[in-house]
């Protein structure tokens, strides 16, 4: 998204900028203080946001594409504590989820919105000690992905009994069930995911073993790094043309939301150890 200052997107909607600084204000998204515009939370929550400038200091900047007319209530907006209230759990609790699903990130004692976090509706605001919040729209209360995680990790309902709807990925994980077990006690499909599980547990990498994504799409990854929010990918049967099909739509679907992603093949087994610590490494993990 293309950012404007307000001058700057006043020219492009044909007002003046003294028009459009006052119609701003009437929306209550700015306010004037100490002979600066300053955003409120509304402002935010229409999409306004803060950048700096080394000769003019700070200033509000707006989506090229933003809506005057916009009816914004931030009485509608959540954080983590009514999350929390919502599912009855802690605030805690509600930012470990949402960082899980890689909408959040600790930083400077609090938390910032990522990329998928604001696709998901989360807004990111700064309280006056300067600690980082995130705000999220009513529609978080019902997001399917954060409701899943609950459900799963609160012991709410059994994952087998929400795998719907997978086609053509519950079809391969019937066909090759997973009956290894790994040095942790994980169940896999193969010896090569089998050395690779052994070598994360090994040294002491938190992983998960065939998590669902959390995307609208059916897809599950081989193995998932929450620490670093990386996934990686043993790619053992580029032999079979549907197994080439499958990778394929999983490749496209891990670049279409911009994940980090890490691709073992069968060729990289033999010298895996070297093979994974050099790519890990790569990623900002040092084994």
């Amino acid at each position: 998204m293309k950012y404007l200052s307000t001058s700057a997107l006043a020219r492009k909607l044909g007002f003046e900028s003294a028009e459009l600084f006052a119609i701003l204000k009437e929306n209550g998204w700015i306010y004037r203080k100490e002979g600066q515009w300053q955003l409120t939370k509304e402002g935010r929550l229409a999409g306004g946001n803060v950048e700096y400038n080394p000769k003019y200091g700070e200033y509000v900047v707006w989506p090229s594409n933003l809506d005057i007319d916009a009816d914004i209530d931030s009485s509608n907006t959540h954080n983590a504590t009514t999350i929390g209230e919502f599912y009855s759990l802690s605030s805690r609790k509600i930012n470990l989820y949402l960082s899980e699903l890689g909408w959040i990130e600790k930083n400077a004692g609090g938390w910032t919105i990522t990329k998928l976090g604001k696709k998901n509706g989360g807004h990111q605001f700064e309280a006056q000690n300067g600690t980082p919040y995130c705000i999220w729209n009513e529609s978080i209360l019902i997001n399917p992905h954060l409701k899943r995680s609950i459900e799963i990790g609160e012991g709410i309902v059994e994952t087998e009994e929400i795998d719907t709807n997978l086609g053509e990925e519950k079809d391969f994980r019937e066909k090759y069930p997973a009956k290894k077990r790994t040095s942790d006690g994980h169940l896999v499909r193969s010896r090569g995911e089998l050395l690779i599980d052994n070598f994360f547990y090994q040294n002491g990498i938190v992983h998960a073993y065939e998590k669902k994504v959390n995307i609208d799409e059916p897809m599950y990854c081989d193995f998932y790094l929450p620490q670093n929010k990386i996934y990686v990918e043993f790619w053992g049967m580029e032999d079979d043309p549907s197994y080439r099909q499958r990778k394929q739509k999983k490749l496209d679907l891990y670049s279409k939301y911009n994940f980090e992603l890490i691709e073992i093949n069968s060729a990289d087994i033999d010298n895996l150890d070297e093979v994974l610590e050099t790519k890990l490494r790569k990623k900002g993990i040092t084994v």
